[in-house]
């Protein structure tokens, strides 16, 4: 307190800032897509099946989606956390998709090719906070 008097006796105040009272609420997004899957198989990827196109390693019972470059414009960046309607839990980007795909995600599933045929191709609302 006694360094607080000689500063304000100098003329030299400290401006801190004060809270607003109001906290930052993240927006929360959607947007309708068209959803596939894929498998960790080199005729679906490159020589290295684990490795995305974006570094990261993927291993089966990851819940890990690849989204086309429009999305990741939108906000869907890698690591950011969705969820999918009509799928379970979180999913995590995770990988990128080429530049010819629009509004497109694609779901791991890991080596289990007849759960990705079983998925097929869908359209799904996904969501995500900003």
């Amino acid at each position: 307190m006694r360094a607080r008097s000689a500063l304000c006796a100098l003329g030299v105040f400290l401006l801190l800032p004060v809270p607003s009272g109001r906290a930052e609420i993240p927006r929360v997004r959607s947007v309708v897509v068209d959803a596939t899957a894929y498998n960790s198989l080199p005729e679906q990827t490159g020589d290295d099946p684990t490795l995305s196109a974006s570094g990261h390693r993927l291993e089966p019972g990851m819940r890990a989606i690849a989204v086309s470059p429009d999305l990741a414009k939108l906000g869907l960046v890698h690591g950011r956390k969705v969820r999918i309607d009509g799928l379970h839990g979180e999913w995590v980007v995770r990988d990128r998709m080429p530049e010819r795909w629009k509004r497109r995600i694609d779901v791991y599933m890991g080596e289990d090719v007849d759960a990705a045929r079983a998925f097929g191709r869908r359209r799904v609302r996904i969501h995500w906070q900003d």
